[in-house]
């Protein structure tokens, strides 16, 4: 309960109490949501906070068990919400945003009222007011969107995925969450697919997290349980046959001084190098040679990669290509995972190596020079897949199903915008 000049109960802790205490209150919230007509006395009911019932943000690392008993209650939360018939589609047909008065806001705020993400207090009106926005932020960060307010296509999609499906998608991950949670380690790196997230965490704290880029539908990132054992400061990048053929071979058909301009070296299978002007390039016969990129600024992976023994020979790394990270969908890799600002995770994975302080670690950069490095306490690292898990109560987290693992196409937004 939030104390302001009335007392109030908002929707998602009277749904999340009623689950809790089996009491069949719930359906009487959903209820008194559908059935309100009464627009909300704002200066009398409640402040600027009464539209969240519980923080998004939160140190609680996803695969924990903490986790696992709050998806228990979402499930339960969201049992009593689809066995009510659940919420009613919001017309997608217009950009609500504050300061907008629509009728189409009407099912808006019924919507986000049942979900926990607006107070019942707010009342139903055609206003998108302060309240609605809130609210708004609110659901787009539970669903991994950007938190503009704005109502477009893919916040539309979001919302419009039924209580039932999104009660399933629950299920289905509570199950990858109890598999896992609780065996990680003390101390270890966590990649979320569909989340593109990296969490670092110890002592069941996530101490760091980081925006992330995974692989893309036909090029997957896949499912690692491994030790981080060497950071390579200034790499190598060796292109993997399937970009090889995919995309340098194309473009060297397109611009002959591709290779020369990204600084990319040919080698035969004995070592030897070779000259680009003496490979047929209309054929695939390129495949065969090895494809090593210098370091420096144009290099696939910029300043670092981040090794582990992996059976598909994946790795984490730096990219020269920031922007990507302030992406909607980033799901654009070749199956191994960028981080931003990797230079803090890297510091942190080398903390009980000799020698490499982030001082040490940023003038090894400044080198230029490829430089080697054997993690002392190798860190374990798992890239793991859960698209929904719950981090406290009343709020419920959803992803994309980018792989389409969940078994219900509705979840792949991505794929279906």
């Amino acid at each position: 309960m939030r104390t302001s000049r009335r007392f109030f109960l908002t929707g998602a802790s009277a749904l999340a109490a009623a689950v809790v205490a089996g009491h069949a209150s719930a359906q009487d919230v959903i209820g008194d949501i559908l059935k309100s007509s009464g627009r909300g006395n704002w200066d009398d009911q409640f402040d600027a906070r009464a539209s969240q019932t519980g923080k998004v943000a939160s140190t609680l690392p996803i695969f924990s068990l903490q986790t696992v008993a709050f998806t228990e209650q979402a499930v339960a939360q969201y049992q009593n919400i689809a066995g009510q018939g659940g919420w009613e589609q919001v017309p997608a047909t217009k950009k609500l945003q504050l300061g907008v008065d629509d009728p189409d806001v009407v099912p808006l705020r019924k919507r986000l009222m049942i979900s926990g993400d607006l107070s019942q207090g707010a009342g139903i009106s055609t206003a998108f007011d302060s309240y609605v926005d809130s609210a708004v932020k609110r659901f787009q960060l539970r669903h991994g969107l950007p938190a503009d307010g704005a109502m477009g296509k893919y916040t539309y999609a979001a919302m419009n995925v039924s209580a039932q499906i999104r009660l399933g998608q629950l299920q289905t991950n509570l199950q990858r969450l109890k598999e896992k949670a609780g065996t990680l380690g003390s101390r270890y790196v966590l990649v979320d697919i569909p989340g593109a997230q990296v969490e670092a965490v110890e002592n069941d704290r996530v101490v760091l997290r980081h925006t992330a880029i995974v692989g893309k539908i036909d090029r997957q990132t896949p499912i690692v349980n491994s030790k981080i054992n060497e950071i390579i400061v200034n790499p190598y990048w060796n292109a993997p046959v399937s970009i090889v053929r995919k995309d340098i071979i194309p473009l060297m058909r397109k611009d002959p001084n591709y290779l020369k301009d990204s600084h990319i070296r040919l080698f035969a299978p004995d070592g030897s190098e070779v000259d680009p002007m003496t490979v047929d390039w209309s054929t695939d016969d390129a495949a065969k040679y090895r494809f090593r990129q210098d370091p420096g600024g144009n290099n696939a992976m910029a300043s670092v990669k981040i090794n582990f023994p992996s059976p598909d020979g994946v790795y984490m790394h730096d990219t020269p290509q920031q922007s990507l990270f302030g992406k909607l969908m980033r799901f654009d890799s070749s199956g191994c995972v960028r981080v931003q600002n990797v230079r803090d995770l890297v510091t942190w994975i080398l903390r009980d190596t000799p020698g490499w302080d982030r001082q040490h670690f940023e003038a090894a950069i400044k080198t230029g020079e490829n430089t080697p490095v054997q993690v002392v306490n190798p860190v374990p690292v798992h890239f793991l897949y859960l698209s929904a898990w719950s981090t406290g109560p009343g709020v419920v987290q959803f992803r994309d199903d980018i792989y389409g693992l969940d078994g219900n196409e509705q979840l792949q937004i991505t794929s279906s915008l």
